[in-house]
């Protein structure tokens, strides 16, 4: 029993390790895209998620809105909205960084140093693309927004990190390392 648990430990290993960048790629590109939106498309967009946040609402804890409330909910916290797409997309990005960082050993402070550098310097060059957007501009201040979702994202990593360590995997490193 011991060497297939190796076996599958090695074997998920050689799988694995290679593939998990391929969700921090994913995540860069799309945060690019939404980028290059102009600021009308962009501003529509938060509008569009605000609504149909406030649309579900509306209908789960049936609060008896009209399509007008619901579009001026939307219209006042469209700010919001897009802030917390900012923390959202930012903290994906950290997580789907740190992680293959975390697989392949690193841990600890330099994990947090490796993977915050790379993901903030990320997020300053992405609001150095903005301004070549037409309608958008950059802003310290949404780095700084970007670096709360970054810095939650790899702190998670590293909690969850030790805890599949010191419980899931703990049986199959017995030894083994």
């Amino acid at each position: 029993m011991k060497y297939i648990l190796l076996y599958i430990k090695q074997t998920l290993r050689f799988v694995l390790k290679p593939l998990s960048f391929v969700p921090a790629i994913i995540m860069m590109c799309m945060i690019f895209t939404f980028s290059s939106q102009d600021g009308a498309q962009s501003s529509q967009l938060s509008f569009d998620v605000g609504t149909e946040i406030y649309t579900i609402a509306n209908e789960k804890l049936d609060l008896g809105w009209n399509e007008a409330q619901i579009a001026h909910y939307s219209e006042v916290t469209q700010f919001y909205v897009r802030k917390a797409a900012h923390i959202t997309e930012y903290f994906l990005l950290a997580v789907s960084v740190a992680f293959p960082l975390y697989v392949y050993g690193l841990r600890g402070i330099p994990l947090v140093l490796i993977a915050g550098l790379f993901c903030v310097s990320y997020a300053g060059l992405d609001e150095f693309h903005q301004s070549f957007v037409s309608g958008r501009s950059p802003s310290k201040r949404d780095v700084m927004i970007d670096s709360i979702g970054i810095f939650i994202g790899i702190f998670c990593v590293r909690i969850f990190g030790w805890l599949g360590r010191m419980t899931i995997f703990r049986p199959l490193s017995s030894g083994n390392e």
